[in-house]
């Protein structure tokens, strides 16, 4: 008997407005119950957020109006890949926690997603300026059927 578990890929396309952020989350948050992959919860909630403010915030700055994307998929063996994509321009910059950084209040996103993802990484889309954020989250391997 087949024990599958209800994984939808799904997107969420918003404005670039700070409000959004928590919508993200707990679009994640309800992607992750209906998979019944608790053990992701707090790391993908995290990254989401990190993700997402980083592509409201590029955005906002920049005075990009055009809408932020965010895309979830399930990978092989329970593994989770959001990507976050935003039109602003300019690719964002790992940084480290070295001097005045250790103590500033924001723009450590990426250094949380690079420690704390399985794996991740930014790139280029499109034929415009936009950036695409990814990461991904995994557990331990779930245990094969009639083992």
């Amino acid at each position: 008997m087949s024990h599958a578990l209800a994984r939808a890929d799904f997107s969420l396309v918003f404005p670039p407005d700070p409000g959004w952020v928590r919508t993200a989350r707990e679009a994640v948050r309800t992607a992750l119950h209906t998979a019944k992959r608790a053990d992701l919860t707090d790391t993908a909630l995290l990254l989401t957020s990190e993700a997402v403010t980083n592509a409201v915030n590029a955005c906002r700055s920049s005075g990009c109006s055009a809408p932020v994307t965010l895309y979830a998929e399930w990978g092989p063996y329970g593994t989770l890949r959001v990507l976050v994509s935003d039109d602003a321009p300019g690719l964002p910059a790992q940084r480290t926690l070295a001097g005045d950084a250790a103590d500033a209040e924001s723009g450590r996103g990426l250094l949380i997603i690079g420690s704390s993802a399985t794996d991740w990484g930014v790139c280029h889309h499109g034929p415009g300026p936009g950036k695409s954020v990814w990461f991904q989250v995994s557990g331990p391997e779930l245990p094969c059927p009639g083992r």
